[in-house]
């Protein structure tokens, strides 16, 4: 059954979020410090149905109007809402929106567990990206090293030739690697091929070193045996 619509609350509401988004555009540098007020107002438009207003046929057009580039942060901000504890969110404005999403993943799991107070003292205290790292330790329990996200253009006539070799790749790697070992597969091939010319003793000993490290545990040890017994 349909929720019974509050009209008067609904426009009430929507106006909110649309304050809350041009005021946004307009203070990039303190954009954080009401996302937990959105994110609260998106939930309760998807709960009450009340873009039935503005006449459109889902929740998702309705989001897609205010968020015409993306409609992930928009999830991302109601899931920050929906899982963490009250106490929470009213501290989340000192920590930003990207630090609370992380909290989230830990709220959602731990439920009544949520250390609340240790979290949100790590959120403050840590840089963003020492954070996600944290957070990631804890709900794999294993280490990861930092990343980022790399982007350059390709052109429509190339994209086959990468694709290939990072398909060539995997497929020597197996299909559990990244795109981005396989891309290093790659890169590493063509260092050491290039300073055997080049007489660079260090890079093809770090290109030597990253080909061991992608060698299953057998292949190690037969790698170093054979290197053991030329040293010999």
């Amino acid at each position: 059954m349909l929720p019974k619509l509050n009209r008067r609350r609904a426009l009430f509401v929507l106006t909110k979020i649309d304050e809350i988004l041009v005021w946004e555009k307009q203070k990039e540098i303190e954009r954080d410090t009401r996302f937990v007020e959105l994110g609260r107002y998106l939930c309760e438009v998807r709960a009450g149905q009340y873009w039935r207003v503005e006449n459109v046929k889902s929740f998702d057009e309705f989001l897609e109007r205010r968020f015409p580039v993306s409609r992930r942060k928009a999830y991302y901000l109601m899931s920050i809402h929906e899982h963490l504890p009250p106490q929470a969110t009213k501290e989340l404005k000192e920590v930003g929106w990207t630090k609370g999403l992380e909290l989230a993943k830990i709220a959602r799991r731990d439920r009544q567990q949520f250390d609340c107070a240790t979290w949100l003292h790590k959120a403050r205290e840590m840089p963003k990206e020492e954070f996600k790292q944290e957070v990631e330790r804890e709900l794999t329990g294993q280490e990861t090293e930092p990343w980022e996200m790399v982007y350059f253009k390709l052109y429509k006539s190339q994209i086959p030739i990468v694709e290939q070799a990072i398909e060539t790749a995997a497929l020597m790697l197996g299909s559990d690697k990244s795109r981005g070992y396989c891309l290093e597969m790659i890169c590493a091939d063509f260092l050491a091929g290039a300073n055997l010319e080049n007489e660079n003793p260090d890079v093809l000993l770090q290109s030597a070193l990253r080909f061991f490290k992608f060698l299953p545990g057998e292949e190690k040890q037969t790698f170093l045996h054979h290197v053991t017994d030329k040293a010999s």
